[in-house]
């Protein structure tokens, strides 16, 4: 019997764990550079996410350039090679079939500085100081 997935439900276990193989296999062929791409070659990538999809056949990798440089080049770079690196996940993760490689860039690490930005605000520093003193009053 075959499991669906609920709407608005997370992603499973399986999905999970076959996604992070997949970071991990493209993480380690990224860092060793070998690749022909002289865009790729050029760049640091980091790999913080891979989201697969629930029939597994497609792994969106959310991908960033060290300090942000040159995104479009980059993404546009892994997207003409996606043949080549999904040969090379192949290789390095057991799977029955091997997913399509799509790049998308990873706004984590933007959203996680305007969050900083946000709770270092003259106006949240005031609403905590006021929390604080409503506290003690008590």
């Amino acid at each position: 019997m075959r499991h669906e997935q609920k709407t608005g439900a997370g992603p499973s276990q399986r999905m999970l764990r076959v996604g992070e193989l997949v970071r991990h296999a493209l993480a380690d062929i990224l860092s060793r550079g070998d690749h022909l791409d002289p865009v790729l070659a050029g760049h640091i990538i980091t790999v913080p996410e891979v989201r697969m999809s629930p029939d597994l056949k497609i792994a969106t990798c959310y991908v960033m350039p060290l300090g942000g440089k040159d995104l479009r080049p980059v993404i546009k770079a892994l997207a003409a090679n996606a043949r080549i690196l999904r040969g090379e996940v192949a290789r390095r993760v057991e799977l029955k079939s091997v997913p399509e490689l799509r790049f998308r860039e990873d706004t984590s690490f933007g959203e996680a500085q305007h969050i900083d930005e946000l709770l270092r605000s003259p106006a949240v520093a005031r609403d905590l100081q006021s929390d604080n003193e409503e506290k003690t009053d008590e």
